[in-house]
């Protein structure tokens, strides 16, 4: 193979991608710099330097797995989240920028420099409790997950992170059930991302989403169910005044405000996303 320049490279790659990603480009950018170990800035000071056969057939092979629809963070095994890079695994879902607005939610109703208790339903990598973690330098964080892989991964990120987070194996609240947290030594906040997709919907065959653990998309009842247990559920957590924070699909607002309106929380709020679509949806326990 004849030696390639960078940047001719990366045209090449973006044509590959174009079709098949919004942000082909990027894509391109990542998976390279991935393979060389250097920055996407890399490429715009040294946009003249050659690649050598071994690095182009490694970028080759990302570019392929790429073009079949495989999501650039499981490629690379990492993806930036909030101020934290993250590392990532098919067992869990990739963080995504809309998240944070649930994260800036949850700062908005609390005062981070308070000896705080948190709870993250549903961790995953770790993602919301670790932002949480990072900017609540007093509070004692706990993210629970059904995965005993996610459970681990989201441990390295705390380490990776040089974040102190209790991460635990449990089904929802399970391994809280009858332990001194129920009823005595109660949460300020309680923030979750839990599986939200109706089991029918078509997104879940396109796109990223179609490598993502289906257990940490999908729930039953029109992706409520598990929405519906939390809310249920949690009060026997909660501090009286303390916030219950749920993100869901853009178009579930209206059903989980009444979910919490009938559980009888009350201060229920809904927030919009990067894009202007209803993303998170808080309501505070009364008692």
């Amino acid at each position: 193979m004849t030696e390639l320049r960078i940047d001719e490279l990366l045209k090449g790659a973006y044509e590959r991608l174009r079709f098949v990603s919004d942000s082909a480009q990027l894509d391109a950018q990542l998976l390279l710099a991935h393979v060389l170990g250097v920055t996407t800035a890399y490429f715009y000071t040294w946009p003249d330097k050659l690649l050598d056969e071994k690095a182009w057939a490694e970028f080759d092979k990302l570019l392929k797995k790429r073009e079949q629809g495989e999501p650039v963070a499981y490629l690379i095994k990492q993806q930036a989240f909030w101020s934290l890079l993250l590392e990532v695994a098919p067992c869990t879902l990739i963080p995504r920028a809309d998240t944070e607005c649930l994260v800036e939610t949850a700062l908005s109703l609390i005062n981070p420099r308070e000896n705080l208790r948190i709870l993250d339903l549903g961790t995953g990598t770790g993602a919301i409790a670790l932002a949480l973690a990072s900017e609540c330098p007093n509070a004692r964080v706990m993210g629970i997950d059904l995965i005993d892989e996610a459970v681990a991964l989201a441990k390295r990120n705390a380490k990776n992170n040089q974040l102190t987070v209790d991460f635990r194996q449990s089904c929802w609240f399970s391994v809280l059930e009858g332990s001194e947290l129920e009823g005595h030594a109660l949460f300020d906040l309680i923030v979750s991302n839990p599986p939200y997709i109706d089991p029918n919907d078509e997104h879940l065959s396109q796109g990223d989403v179609r490598f993502e653990p289906k257990s940490a998309l999908v729930s039953e009842n029109h992706g409520l169910a598990d929405i519906e247990h939390i809310i249920d559920t949690a009060p026997r957590f909660l501090k009286v005044g303390a916030y219950l924070l749920l993100e869901h699909g853009y178009d579930q607002a209206q059903a989980v405000q009444t979910l919490f309106e009938t559980k009888g929380y009350c201060r229920i709020v809904t927030h919009q996303d990067l894009g202007g679509n209803d993303r998170v949806t808080f309501g505070c326990w009364k008692g």
